[in-house]
Formats: C-alpha cells, sequence, structure tokens
C-alpha cells in the first residue's frame, strides 16, 4: 500500500507567525545561531515563556536546537515544502523592514559587546553567523 508523503502542516506555520514574539525569535536567529539567554534579555520575557515559543517554532518545523552544555542555542532551519520555505524567507524579508526588529537586531549586538556585564549573560557563548534563509539585509 503506497503512503502519500506527510503533508507541511501550514496552519501550523501560519500559527506560528502569528505571534510577535515569535517573530522577534525568527528575527534574531535570522542569519545567525543564539542561545535562549540572549532571547530572555533582549526580549525581556521569561526563560519558560520564551522556551515555549521555540518549541512552538520547533513544531512549526522553523527552528532547530543544539545543546553545548548548558547552553541550548537555536537556529532557524527552513522547510523542505517549497512553499512554507517561500512564506518564511518573505516574512524573514519583511521583518528585516521593520523598525522595532531592528531595534531588537540593535540589542542583540549591543548585548554580544557586553554579555560579561550583563549578569544574566554571564559565560553565554557569542552567537554565531549561520548560513543565510533569505537575501542579504540591507
Amino acid at each position: 500500500m503506497n503512503r502519500s508523503p506527510k503533508t507541511y502542516d501550514l496552519a501550523l506555520l501560519f500559527a506560528a507567525l502569528s505571534d510577535r514574539t515569535r517573530l522577534r525569535i525568527l528575527n534574531l536567529m535570522d542569519g545567525r545561531e543564539v542561545c535562549v539567554c540572549y532571547f530572555v534579555e533582549i526580549l525581556g520575557q521569561s526563560q519558560p515563556k520564551i522556551s515555549r515559543h521555540l518549541a512552538y517554532l520547533r513544531r512549526a518545523g522553523v527552528a532547530a536546537a543544539r545543546r553545548e552544555g548548558k547552553w541550548v542555542h537555536y537556529k532557524i532551519v527552513v522547510p523542505a515544502d517549497k512553499g512554507a520555505a517561500r512564506i518564511l524567507r518573505e516574512t524573514l524579508t519583511a521583518l528585516r523592514k521593520d523598525e522595532g526588529m531592528q531595534a531588537d537586531l540593535n540589542k542583540l549586538n549591543k548585548a554580544c559587546c557586553v554579555s560579561q556585564k550583563v549578569c544574566a549573560l554571564d559565560g553565554a557563548p557569542i552567537p554565531r553567523v549561520v548560513e543565510a534563509l533569505a537575501s542579504p539585509r540591507g
């Protein structure tokens, strides 16, 4: 008996993209891998709340986690479904033009420079660049 391949759940993707906090998290991960502690610091939300949002993004198939000791790093992953991948790319492109999202990126860049001065970030690994999903910022 032939089984049809599992179809991508677009409703779950759109639900994941319908929350401003999750959009802010995706914006911060665009082109980089980021430790959870940076999301907590920049977004000003509790670690459990941030973790729930990250779990939602993982279930939607647009984020992946990697553990390094006590640190958990997240990055964007491109869905295999071409339509879903295009929706994600277009969303990230739109986020790059949003002033609030740019302000979050500025906070991330500043936090990376002074991570040892922020108690919550003390010892946290600096976000690292990963393969970009969409067109370069600019």
